[in-house]
């Protein structure tokens, strides 16, 4: 363990994740969890209002450690890591967990389950225990904007990514937010992209209490105005709204895309390729058109890469779906913007796109800084 590093004791650890284990996922922020979210951050090296998914990414993190087989199986089902049962109950996840050792579920909880669970517990607290070395060796702070984007080049195109939560962008006109169909907007405490800027627009009281939520109020409002309350809107639909308490960020519009096609009877979805290519034309030609009925009129815009979060769209095709788009439909004088979370995503991003990094003479906080577009 490196110096300074906190303690955790991994029984105390283990009762917390054994909490998670019965709550689920998507309960994570309702739940009493001191020394995860303090492992978390100690791994993660993050200060945001979106704990949960840091804890969450901590205990990914751990269960990716445990070698693989059936154990890592079998922890990713205990907890709702695997794709699709975040939000499964407890008990369908201790049933699929037993399966993977061949035993009744109650042999599983009175055995397997314990030892699963402690293996967590135990990468948990290595991981918090070394963090703070590894986040002084590999990893810039979360807050530090001169280190949070890549100026890029890709073909005749300028392209500033931002590496880091959609929510901390700065001085951005246009976020592009994917979404379903219905244009029905997650909670608040969920992971996604549309989740974290409804959460960013929401407007507090001096407590921190959530007094307005205008991101979600205004989408409601425009899809009862174009008589899509009760159906879908086509795939590839932009709809444009206000941004909230976003705007003391310098943000001005939220682009919601509707790229994700419910799949009936379940909690998955379905994204195509081609959606996403026509949402993001769609986005390009709205700010055109929005463009100047702003003082000043509005420049930049940035995309995540749509679809390919629970949309389940490898990154790759996403990435090149969308750059399909803006590579013809992006005036001259747009300033293009890109944001992922992972430094892991960003290169892959930049792989895919053939991107080269622009020479530091030219590249980062000073130019954007000048244009007053900088990541926050």
């Amino acid at each position: 363990m490196s110096p300074g590093a906190p303690q955790f004791e991994v029984a105390s650890v283990l009762r917390e994740v054994k909490t998670v284990r019965v709550e689920g996922l998507v309960r994570i922020r309702e739940l009493d969890v001191p020394l995860l979210r303090r492992a978390a951050a100690a791994h993660s090296a993050a200060v945001t209002d979106a704990w949960p998914v840091e804890v969450e990414n901590l205990l990914r993190a751990a269960v990716s450690r445990l070698g693989g087989g059936d154990l890592e199986q079998a922890a990713g089902y205990s907890l709702g890591l695997a794709p699709g049962l975040r939000d499964r109950p407890a008990a369908d996840r201790r049933r699929l967990a037993a399966q993977v050792y061949s035993v009744s579920v109650e042999r599983f909880r009175k055995s397997q389950e314990e030892m699963v669970l402690a293996q967590i517990a135990e990468q948990v607290c290595w991981l918090a225990g070394t963090a703070p070395q590894r986040a002084l060796t590999t990893r810039p702070p979360l807050l530090a904007p001169h280190l949070q984007h890549r100026s890029l080049r890709v073909g005749a195109r300028d392209v500033l990514l931002h590496v880091h939560p959609v929510e901390l962008l700065w001085n951005v006109d246009v976020i592009v937010s994917p979404t379903n169909t219905h244009l029905s907007l997650p909670a608040m405490f969920k992971a996604s992209v549309s989740a974290s800027l409804r959460r960013a627009g929401a407007v507090r009281d001096a407590t921190g209490d959530v007094t307005a939520d205008p991101v979600h109020d205004a989408l409601l409002g425009w899809r009862a105005s174009n008589g899509l309350l009760g159906r879908p809107a086509l795939p590839g639909t932009v709809v444009p709204t206000d941004a909230g308490a976003l705007a003391a960020r310098g943000v001005r519009r939220i682009y919601h895309a509707a790229v994700a096609v419910p799949r009936p009877g379940t909690n998955d979805y379905d994204v195509a390729a081609q959606d996403v290519a026509t949402a993001a034309a769609r986005a390009l030609a709205l700010l055109s058109e929005e463009r100047a009925a702003f003082t000043p009129p509005l420049r930049s815009i940035c995309f995540p890469l749509l679809g390919a979060g629970r949309g389940g769209l490898p990154p790759q095709t996403s990435v090149s779906a969308l750059w399909a788009a803006l590579v013809t439909g992006t005036a001259a004088d747009t300033d293009l913007h890109l944001v992922v979370r992972r430094p892991l995503a960003a290169d892959l991003l930049a792989e895919t796109l053939g991107a080269r990094e622009r020479p530091p003479d030219v590249q980062g906080s000073s130019e954007a800084e000048e244009k007053g577009h900088r990541c926050g």
